[in-house]
Formats: structure tokens, C-alpha cells, sequence
């Protein structure tokens, strides 16, 4: 089945739809990255906080996947932030996920109270140059976290991975990301199943023929966004995947995104937040 991609300003190909790893704990990764890879997931992502990264370096190897087939995803966490600290904690992931590279290497969270981003990014920078990362990007990060790093370093993220679903559609930040050719990849992309009770949703769903947690995730598809949905479900991860097979109209993107609810992020605030 041949999944579509997205191009990142690095010249890489990001597959738009991947398999997130967040809260599953590191016992079970290998075998549900492996099932997910099994069942056609080209991407994987994980991070460091997950705690989880030996589990899905073992998957990989369980799933029989060649690796360069599979987009491996992870990220730095707050408490790594810095130059020196950045390049350590990238090597221990490499060390956990048992690779010589990673396809995407991000900045977690911005944590500007700590202003530590600006250095953290600079490493990036220079793990890409060695090609242990052949692509870098962030997560979390708000305009002005994305300026600076422009104007200080003239190096655009090529990904900025961010809450996005249906019920927060985060339009201003999408519209910078265009911009300066920064894709948007959405976690929790289904808005931790709130998004899968609404009305509209299921209309659609049943006009498809799909279920409702396809219909949202072909949304991200068909609005240009990179979508990481998670699950420890066998079916569900299957489900999840058979969204290549139809495409949204006109009329049902413009229900869907008629939900945006500024008010609607159910995770922390970049600005603000504090682990």
C-alpha cells in the first residue's frame, strides 16, 4: 500500500501518517512497534521522557522491517536542554533505540523560562551535519520560540510536532509554518478520542463508510498535516492505518473544520509549562 509523504526543507520525505509511542510503557513496545510496522506504519515515534526507547529499538528489529524503510522519530527532554547536554542525551537514545542514526531528532518542549532552546538547537544542528540526525525539528514551539531560532541560527526546523486535532486546529502557527516550509505534524491527533463522540464526526463516519477515528485522521491527511496516532489496540492499530483507500470532499473538510475551538488544547501551554 503506498502511503503518501511530505517533503521537509532538508530534501527528506516524512510518511504522514506514523505510529506514536506515548504512554506506552517500555515492556510492552516491542511488541506493539512491532504490530505496527507489521501492519504498514512507516514511522515510529518516540522520545526519551517515554522511557520506552529500548522497547521500540527492539520492535524495529522484532518487526523484521529493514530499518532504512522505517522513519525513526525521538526527542531531547527539558531537563537535557543545553549544547554539551544535548549531544550526551542524543547519544543515549541512539544507545537505547540500538541505531547509527535517527531520521528526525526534535527539541521536546521550548521551556523559554529556562532559555535553553537556542544552544539545544544549535547541537541539533550539528548532529544533523554529522548525519547522526539526518533531519531536525521541534516540538511544542510557539512563533516567537520559531523566530528566534531563524534569526539566530538562519536553520528552519523542518518539522514542529504539536497538539492538533479537529477541536484545536492551531491555524496561526500553520500559517508561520508555511511560510518558512516547516511541516506540522499533529500529536494526539484524535484529541484523546474527544473528537470521536461529536455528532458532525459520526455523520461523516457513516457517509464513508469509516470509522470515526479514520475519518479524523484522514482529516489531518487531507488538510497537508503529519498525523501519529497511538494505540496499544492490535485492531485498532490495524484501523488506524486503512485511511489510504478514500479521500475527504470539500464539504466534509469544511464541517470538520468549523470544530476549531481556540480554547480547545487540552495539553499544557508551550509558554507556560513547567516539568
Amino acid at each position: 500500500m503506498m502511503q503518501p509523504t511530505l517533503s521537509l526543507n532538508d530534501g527528506a520525505q516524512i510518511p504522514q501518517l506514523g505510529f506514536g509511542t506515548w504512554q506506552i510503557p517500555e515492556e510492552q513496545a516491542a511488541t506493539v512497534v512491532s504490530a505496527a510496522l507489521v501492519a504498514g506504519y512507516r514511522m515510529i515515534d518516540t522520545a526519551s521522557i517515554y522511557g520506552n526507547e529500548t522497547g521500540v529499538g527492539e520492535g524495529i528489529v522484532l518487526s523484521g522491517v529493514a530499518r532504512e524503510k522505517i522513519f525513526v522519530t525521538t526527542k531531547l527532554w527539558n531537563s537535557h536542554q543545553g549544547y554539551g547536554e544535548t549531544l550526551r542525551a542524543f547519544n543515549e537514545s541512539l544507545r537505547r533505540l540500538r541505531l547509527d542514526y535517527v531520521d528526525l531528532y526534535l527539541i521536546h518542549w521550548p521551556m523559554p523560562q529556562w532559555d535553553r532552546y537556542l544552544e539545544s538547537w544549535r547541537a541539533l544542528i550539528e548532529l544533523r551535519k554529522d548525519g547522526r540526525a539526518r533531519s531536525i525539528g521541534v516540538s511544542n514551539f510557539q512563533i516567537p520560540h520559531l523566530r528566534r531560532l531563524l534569526d539566530e541560527t538562519g536553520v528552519a526546523p523542518s518539522v514542529n510536532q504539536i497538539e492538533l486535532h479537529p477541536y484545536f486546529q492551531q491555524r496561526s502557527l500553520r500559517v508561520f509554518h508555511t511560510l518558512h516550509e516547516i511541516v506540522t505534524e499533529s500529536w494526539s491527533p484524535l484529541g484523546q478520542g474527544a473528537v470521536l463522540r461529536n455528532e458532525r464526526v459520526l455523520r461523516i463516519a457513516q457517509k464513508h463508510k469509516k470509522t470515526v477515528a479514520q475519518i479524523v485522521l484522514r482529516w489531518h491527511l487531507d488538510s497537508g498535516l503529519v498525523a501519529i496516532p497511538k494505540s496499544i489496540n492490535p485492531e485498532r492499530i490495524r484501523n488506524n492505518f486503512q485511511i489510504f483507500d478514500f479521500q475527504l470532499d470539500a464539504e466534509d473538510i469544511a464541517l470538520l473544520n468549523e470544530l476549531d475551538n481556540p480554547k480547545g488544547r487540552i495539553g499544557p501551554d508551550p509558554d507556560i509549562a513547567d516539568f
